[in-house]
């Protein structure tokens, strides 16, 4: 690539072999896994590339985010390739002939975020395409009209650093219908979200002190233990995350037998409580009963 390549895709549902590579190029470089050689290349971005992700249902629709803000949709069997620009200020969305965007001029211009996008997934169903920004932002968009649908994930978020950002989103099936959850990298938390509504379901927490530096020519605070990646392996198998400390963890559901052992531990606690306060109570009277006999003694002087 002769650049950082900051991330690469793969489709999980086509015949053809083409990863798509966000490097510090301004455009997207589709290469062949089977020859090597960079087969093409899908400009419109300015600056670097630090996200991308394929439609799950569709394998020729891409979409990628760079540092310039913009969320950009892609049809690699044309020769220009741009389908275009998600636009943060549009809750409508291009429409066309039959309400799914057929038939419509693509939006060519626009802003996704305030900052650079640096997080990209789908809903497993392909409806629905997440972004996430530096300007600590997530926004959720229809994708048949690229609408934003407006979602609110709170002022909890942190997200500032020049790498891609990992999201999850629960498969279709695992959860009630439009009750997808997010799983969002939260520096060295996990937040778990209701992808539609943006409510704060989870934070699962990494174990450890947050030490955190700041480099001096960029600016960016640098967290131990901070999340690279993140991986979804079901519903019984939890999800794997990857820090920058060395350590793959995983998050695992909780079952009954945690729950019992929770209680035996709460339970104990409370016993030790209850010991600790009879304990001080016998203290305390020991000592009433010391000062009311120094009390009733008769005080004379000769």
């Amino acid at each position: 690539m002769n650049s950082i390549v900051y991330t690469h895709a793969l489709s999980p549902i086509a015949n053809h072999l083409l990863v798509a590579c966000a490097t510090q190029h301004p455009a997207v470089r589709l290469v062949d896994l089977r020859s090597g050689s960079s087969t093409q290349a899908l400009a419109g971005h300015h600056g670097a590339l630090l996200s991308l992700a394929w439609s799950p249902t569709i394998d020729y629709i891409l979409a990628s985010g760079g540092i310039d803000g913009t969320v950009r949709l892609w049809d690699i069997r044309k020769s220009s390739g741009t389908l275009g620009v998600l636009d943060m200020e549009d809750s409508t969305g291009i429409v066309g002939t039959d309400g799914m965007g057929t038939s419509a001029r693509s939006r060519d211009s626009g802003k996704s975020h305030s900052a650079a996008v640096n997080g990209l997934t789908w809903t497993g169903d392909g409806s629905y395409i997440i972004s996430a920004g530096h300007d600590d932002r997530i926004r959720v968009w229809d994708a048949a009209t690229g609408a934003n649908t407006l979602a609110s994930f709170g002022p909890t978020l942190k997200n500032g650093h020049l790498s891609n950002l990992p999201l999850v989103v629960t498969p279709p099936g695992t959860t009630a219908p439009t009750k997808d959850l997010l799983f969002y990298p939260n520096e060295k938390e996990i937040l778990v979200f209701e992808l539609h509504e943006g409510r704060l379901l989870k934070r699962l927490k990494v174990p450890g002190p947050n030490i955190a530096a700041v480099r001096s020519r960029t600016g960016e605070s640098n967290v131990k233990n901070r999340i690279t990646g993140l991986v979804w392996r079901g519903l019984a198998s939890g999800i794997y995350s990857s820090h920058t400390d060395g350590q793959i963890r995983a998050w695992l559901p909780r079952t009954a037998e945690d729950d019992d052992l929770e209680e035996e531990e709460e339970s104990l606690s409370r016993r030790d409580e209850l010991e600790e306060s009879e304990g001080a109570k016998r203290k305390r009277q020991v000592l009433d009963d010391v000062f009311r006999n120094l009390t009733r003694q008769k005080i004379t002087f000769g």
